[in-house]
C-alpha cells in the first residue's frame, strides 16, 4: 500500500507574476509529483476565498505564505499517512479542517493544492495517466479548444466593454488540427492589426488588446481573419464571447462605456441575439451578472435553444449554486474552474451534476497560470468536450495544449474529438 510520505508548499509565481502556490507530495515508495495552483483576475463574489498575505511588504499584499504555511505545518499533520487512491477522503478531511462555507480559514489555495498533487500522486503510484486515474478507462474524448484570441474589459485597457472574444475550430476532425485551424486564425488576425496599425502585444491569456471603436469591431476583425485562413465562419470556425457583464452591471441595468449606453435586461438579450446572429457566435459565457438571476432566466427562455450560454461568475463550479440554477431554468452549461470550489472532488461532483442535468461542461484556466497541465487531463477525464485554456501563445497557454496533443497521441485510434458536437445546442 502506497501512502503518503511527506508534503511541502512553496510560494511560486504565475504567468502574471504574481505569488501563488506549489504543493510538492512524495510518496512512501519515493515518487514525488507536483502541483502549482491558478488564480483569477476576474473572480466571482461566491467563489472560495484565496488566502492572500495582505502584507503591503511583500508582492503589494499578494504573497501566499499564510496558505503555504496552512499547508506545511496544519493540513500536512491530517493526512501524512494517509493511502493513495482516496481523494473523497482526502478532500472530506480538508474541507472539515477549514471549518468555513468558502474556504476562508485554510484558503481555498492551500487546500486545492494538496488536492490537486495528491490526485497526480495517486495517478502515478497505480502507473496510470492523470486523465485515466481520474476519468477511468472510457476517458478519450479530447476537447475543443475555445481560443481568446481578443481582449477587452478587466483583460485589457482599450475601451472594449466584453472580456474576451474567443475563435471554435469546432469543425476539425481530431483535436490537433483543430489547434493548427485556431493557430492559423490567430496568425492571420495578427497580421489583420498590423495592417491597421493596431497593436499586437497580448495580453494575460495570451489575446491581443488592440484600441478598438466598439465591441463589434472586434467581431469584424475574428471574421476576416477566419476566412483569411481559408476557412468558413459557423461551419469549420466560429466565436464565442464571454463579456464578463458583472463588470459593467450596475442598478439593474448593462452600461456600454465603448458604445457610451445603457440597456435594461430585456434590450441587452436582444443585443446579444442580434450579435449571435451577424458573427456566427454559438456560445456566450457569463453574458449576464453574476446575481441577476430573473434576467438569466430570460436569457435562457430567449436564447437558450440556438445558443450556449454559460454560467461562470452565477456557479462558480458550486454544486448548489449549479443545483439552483437548474431549478430555475438558467443557462445551459457551466464552466468548471478547480480554484472556485477548492477540491478535486468537489470539481467531479459539479460536473456530475451538470451533465446529469444536460447542461454542457466547459473545462477553464485562470487568468493567472502555471505550467501545470491538469486541467488538460481533466477536460479528458470529465469527457465533457469544450476546453478554455487561452490564445495559441504564452507557454502556460501552450502547455495545455501540448498536453492535450501528448494524450491524443496516447490514445490513438482510441482518441476521440467531436467538435461542435459536444456545445451545448449543437448537434443536438
Amino acid at each position: 500500500m502506497t501512502t503518503v510520505r511527506k508534503i511541502h508548499a512553496s510560494e511560486i509565481l504565475d504567468s502574471r507574476g504574481k505569488p501563488t502556490v506549489l504543493v510538492t507530495m512524495e510518496l512512501s515508495n519515493g515518487l514525488r509529483t507536483n502541483a502549482a495552483v491558478p488564480s483569477g483576475a476576474s473572480t466571482g463574489v461566491h467563489e472560495a476565498l484565496e488566502l492572500r498575505d495582505r502584507d503591503p511588504k511583500r508582492y503589494h499584499g499578494q504573497g501566499v505564505l499564510k496558505a503555504v504555511a496552512n499547508v506545511n505545518k496544519i493540513i500536512a499533520k491530517k493526512i501524512i499517512g494517509l493511502p493513495t487512491g482516496r481523494q473523497e477522503k482526502l478532500d472530506r478531511a480538508m474541507i472539515a479542517l477549514d471549518g468555513t462555507k468558502n474556504k476562508s480559514q485554510l484558503g481555498a489555495n492551500a487546500i486545492l493544492g494538496v488536492s490537486m498533487a495528491y490526485a497526480r500522486a495517486s495517478a502515478r503510484a497505480e502507473n496510470l495517466p492523470l486523465y485515466r486515474h481520474l476519468g477511468g478507462e472510457h476517458a478519450r474524448v479530447l476537447p475543443m479548444p475555445m481560443m481568446n484570441v481578443l481582449n477587452g474589459g478587466k483583460h485589457a485597457d482599450n475601451g472594449v466593454d466584453f472580456q474576451e472574444y474567443m475563435i471554435v475550430p469546432g469543425g476539425a476532425k481530431v483535436f490537433r488540427e483543430a489547434l493548427r485551424w485556431g493557430s492559423e486564425v490567430f496568425q492571420c488576425l495578427k497580421s489583420l492589426l498590423k495592417q491597421k496599425g493596431l497593436s499586437t502585444g497580448v495580453g494575460d491569456e495570451g489575446g491581443f488588446a488592440p484600441v478598438m471603436k466598439s465591441n463589434r469591431e472586434p467581431l469584424e476583425f475574428l471574421i476576416k481573419a477566419i476566412e483569411d485562413a481559408g476557412f468558413k465562419p459557423g461551419k469549420e470556425v466560429a466565436i464565442a464571447l464571454d463579456p464578463a457583464s458583472s463588470e459593467f452591471f450596475s442598478n439593474g441595468a448593462y452600461r456600454l462605456a465603448a458604445e457610451r449606453r445603457t440597456l435594461g435586461v430585456g434590450k441587452f438579450i436582444d443585443y446579444y441575439e442580434t450579435l449571435a446572429k451577424q458573427f456566427h457566435i454559438i456560445s456566450i459565457e457569463d453574458g449576464l451578472a453574476e446575481d441577476d438571476w430573473e434576467g438569466w432566466r430570460l436569457m435562457t427562455e430567449q436564447m437558450g435553444k440556438k445558443t450556449q450560454l454559460i454560467g461562470d461568475d452565477i456557479f462558480v463550479t458550486n454544486i448548489e449554486r449549479l443545483r439552483l440554477g437548474i431549478e430555475r431554468k438558467v443557462a445551459n452549461a457551466v464552466l468548471i474552474k478547480l480554484n472556485q470550489i477548492g477540491t478535486v472532488t468537489e470539481t467531479l461532483e459539479t460536473i456530475a451534476l451538470a451533465k446529469q442535468a444536460g447542461y454542457g461542461v466547459v473545462i477553464s484556466h485562470r487568468s493567472g497560470e502555471t505550467e501545470d497541465t491538469f486541467i488538460a487531463d481533466l477536460a479528458v477525464a470529465a469527457g465533457c468536450g469544450q476546453i478554455k485554456t487561452g490564445s495559441v501563445s504564452r507557454s502556460e497557454r501552450i502547455a495545455k495544449y501540448n498536453r492535450l496533443l501528448g494524450i491524443e497521441e496516447e490514445l490513438g485510434s482510441r482518441a476521440k474529438f467531436a467538435g461542435f458536437g459536444m456545445v451545448r445546442t449543437c448537434g443536438k
